[in-house]
């Protein structure tokens, strides 16, 4: 059988033209000079490949520190009824979200199907920031906006996330003011950061220890490559590199962190993806509580390792001969020593099928298994900061 390992990816080139709406944020240059390879996320290009090894980037996040470009895309949500549309929007109680703090945001359309999830934070009672993953969100919330004391806005801000065990120690080296107080799992801070603002919130896309930071260029006069270069130089003593996007990549996969339209869809509501217990029934009510009400509720979404090599992305989950599922994500593990994979059944039971293959990257179909999400640190003890175990390469 042809080897299927293709995927697209851009690369940036010197000629003029246009980039049809495609906004590089205000690192791009330099990633140009890295020789950077960008996917689309959000309308902006996000860094998959920053022209270093995976895996040794991967370590990296593991054991030191990764800065990564993400590029994902803030929303503003700010007025007197600001609250009241989260919760109207929201699956969890917003209420209890404090000023300074950030929790899970899970979106649903009223079929009960996921429209997006992401980070919701509370900067002030009346002001709140949804930095969301890949979807329609900007005009979901201007049309639910309509009748309500609320405006939906674009801040412009550009995120980007260091990530590792030695990731709060760079923060308080770029931090110009040290590490924010009281900044706990899920919290939210104002500072500068070589005489910038920026928001930072102790958050990441890897299950490791990590913050993200977003640029604030409506308030005062940005120079978005002399912070990049502060970061860096923050972060060199405590052995930081810059990081691709695929790194980072292995890192969600093995923690079980799902990625929006690739591993759930609006064609899955959130129990089959696992994601019930960010869902508040007690609420008075939210857009699709009502389908929830007598949802399907079989889990489809699940982990799976295979020790001959790594899973085919799209390829075929099989059980003797019946295809089961499909792969949505899919690593080699250089911790686990085994190719990993998150993938979606096409029905609850199979998660206890036997003889289960999958195909890998050499088009061909090996044996593998399939395990629970995340692969391991289920209490989120790594992030958290309660196991500081540097692990051994």
């Amino acid at each position: 059988m042809t080897t299927i390992l293709k995927r697209n990816v851009i690369a940036s080139f010197d000629e003029g033209g246009w980039n049809y709406g495609l906004w590089g944020g205000p690192y791009h240059r330099l990633h140009q000079q890295r020789g950077a390879k960008f996917c689309v996320y959000n309308n902006r290009l996000m860094a998959v490949d920053q022209g270093g090894d995976r895996f040794e980037e991967y370590w990296k996040q593991r054991r030191e520190a990764g800065l990564v470009d993400t590029g994902e895309r803030s929303t503003e949500i700010v007025g007197s009824d600001a609250e009241a549309f989260c919760n109207k929007l929201f699956t969890r109680n917003c209420s209890t979200l404090k000023p300074g703090r950030a929790g899970y945001g899970l979106l649903l359309y009223p079929d009960g199907g996921i429209l997006c999830d992401s980070i919701l934070m509370r900067l002030a009672p009346d002001r709140f920031w949804y930095v969301q993953a890949d979807g329609p969100v900007y005009s979901w919330f201007v049309a639910h906006a309509q009748g309500m004391n609320v405006t939906i806005r674009d801040p412009k801000s550009w995120v980007s996330q260091v990530q590792g065990p030695r990731s709060l120690d760079v923060l308080a080296a770029a931090s110009d003011t040290g590490l924010p107080e009281n900044f706990g799992y899920f919290a939210v801070a104002r500072i500068t950061m070589g005489g910038q603002p920026v928001i930072v919130s102790r958050t990441g896309w890897t299950g490791e220890m990590g913050f993200e930071f977003y640029t604030l260029p409506e308030e005062a006069p940005m120079d978005g490559e002399a912070l990049w270069h502060h970061v860096e130089k923050a972060g060199a003593p405590f052995g930081m590199t810059v990081c691709g996007l695929d790194s980072m990549d292995i890192r969600r996969i093995e923690a079980g962190i799902l990625n929006n339209i690739s591993d759930m869809d609006e064609t899955m509501n959130p129990y089959q993806a696992g994601l019930g217990v960010f869902v508040d029934m007690r609420k008075h009510d939210f857009i699709g509580k009502a389908a929830l009400a007598n949802a399907d509720t079989g889990l489809l979404l699940h982990g799976l390792q295979c020790d001959a090599g790594e899973p085919y992305s799209g390829g075929e989950v099989m059980s003797s001969e019946t295809v089961i599922g499909r792969v949505t994500a899919a690593a080699w593990s250089p911790f686990l020593k085994c190719g990993t994979a998150i993938i979606r059944l096409g029905d609850a039971k199979d998660v206890d099928a036997s003889n289960v293959t999958v195909r890998t990257r050499d088009g061909k179909m090996s044996a593998a298994r399939i395990v629970a999400l995340p692969m391991y640190d289920t209490d989120k003890a790594i992030p958290r900061g309660i196991d500081q175990t540097i692990p051994e390469r």
